[in-house]
């Protein structure tokens, strides 16, 4: 495990756990196999790291106590969602039940979660409530998202008369995801399986954007991943998070220009700023760009828990 010092909390760049098998690295996550449950489902272990990602290149610095803040905030939504939108949620790693999973390392607690093994759809499941991003793009260009007819004279981050569905393929890097229509979704996964993840999806959008508009955020957009389960498409992924999701403070919303957010889109304004041409290595962070983007993961996660992050 490779880390830096951030005073009480080590950063997690890189992860090596004895005894269980790396199945896949992505620019966040690492996935571990685990040892099949009582219940006879295969098991995976996926570690949030503290390495963040910008226009698909992982930066070199890590972002301290983002990991914990993604697996903590995915669990928070797991468990006020399961009731209407199934998932392969376990439980989140820490020192209860370490021993049962046989992971020791006080660095994985909390950043780690228990999943039953799913097989993942073959794509993204976006859903717009404002226009912002590659939709606010793809507005301005064919007055479209994803085959979908928005009215005309709509400003950026004006929000949408209703939530889109906008799915996207799922591609792996160097390239990039790219925008579908729901028929080309069905035609890969089936009509039976597109039409319960867009239900699903937008019911989590829904839920998700009520419950953060209580707590003064926007959720301007927002991605699910599903996979099959048993038969049946479940969650399988981080859920309304900084990383997955645009949150905007509700008190400082103004349509017609970017916002200010809880997610790492200032980090890729600052980058936006640089010579840089957007392909690996990236460049070095300096400190305060670091420490502004942690505390604005850790207050995100504040405003829509109630709660502070669990030391």
């Amino acid at each position: 495990m490779t880390t830096q010092p951030a005073g009480a909390h080590p950063i997690v760049l890189e992860t090596n756990i004895p005894g269980l098998t790396k199945v896949s690295q992505g620019k966040v996550r690492d996935i571990y196999a685990l040892p099949p449950g009582a219940d006879g489902h295969d098991r995976l272990l996926l570690v949030a790291t503290d390495r963040i990602s910008a226009f698909d290149v992982v930066l070199p610095a890590g972002i301290p106590r983002k990991g914990e803040v993604l697996t903590r905030l995915t669990a928070y939504w797991y468990a006020r969602t399961e009731a209407v939108v199934p998932n392969a949620f376990i439980a989140v790693l820490d020192a209860s039940n370490a021993d049962e999973f046989g992971v020791h390392d006080p660095a994985y607690f909390g950043r780690s979660i228990v999943m039953r093994k799913a097989a993942p759809l073959p794509a993204e499941c976006v859903v717009r409530g404002y226009l912002a991003g590659s939709g606010w793009a793809a507005y301005q260009k064919d007055g479209a998202i994803c085959g979908e007819a928005i009215p005309p004279g709509l400003r950026m981050a004006d929000r949408l008369m209703d939530p889109l569905f906008t799915p996207s393929t799922k591609a792996e890097p160097p390239a990039h995801d790219a925008p579908m229509t729901f028929a080309e979704l069905e035609g890969l996964v089936g009509t039976d399986v597109a039409n319960a993840v867009k239900l699903r999806s937008l019911a989590l959008y829904r839920y998700g954007a009520t419950t953060c508009s209580e707590r003064g955020i926007i959720v301007a957009d927002t991605k699910f991943e599903f996979g099959m389960l048993d038969g049946e498409p479940v969650l399988i992924d981080e859920v309304l998070t900084p990383d997955s999701s645009r949150f905007w403070p509700r008190d400082q919303y103004e349509p017609g220009h970017d916002q200010p957010s809880f997610d790492k889109q200032p980090l890729r304004d600052w980058l936006e700023t640089l010579d840089w041409n957007k392909q690996a290595p990236g460049p070095a962070l300096p400190l305060e760009i670091i420490e502004a983007t942690s505390a604005r993961y850790i207050e995100g996660y504040r405003r829509i828990t109630g709660e502070a992050l669990p030391e």
